[in-house]
């Protein structure tokens, strides 16, 4: 499965640490900034602090937002 930018959908490589591609994260932060947040990504990544996973995004995602929707499962399953 390919990787497209979060911005303009252009694919961008699977390994990469970063949704974006070069051209929309240079016009979004300008490149010396895009440089700096692509190193301390890269960085992170290779030091072991950053797990980019798409199924624990997925699962993530759901719990945050359950939990930002004040989602009670006890509450939820006594009206089941």
């Amino acid at each position: 499965m390919s990787k497209k930018c979060i911005y303009c959908s252009s694919e961008i490589s699977d390994d990469s640490v970063i949704d974006f591609c070069k051209r929309c994260g240079v016009g979004v932060w300008g490149e010396k900034m895009f440089n700096t947040i692509l190193d301390k990504m890269e960085t992170a990544r290779d030091n072991g602090d950053l797990c980019h996973n798409r199924q624990e995004d997925a699962s993530f995602e759901t719990m945050n937002k359950e939990e930002n929707l004040g989602v009670n499962t006890d509450f939820q399953s006594r009206f089941s």
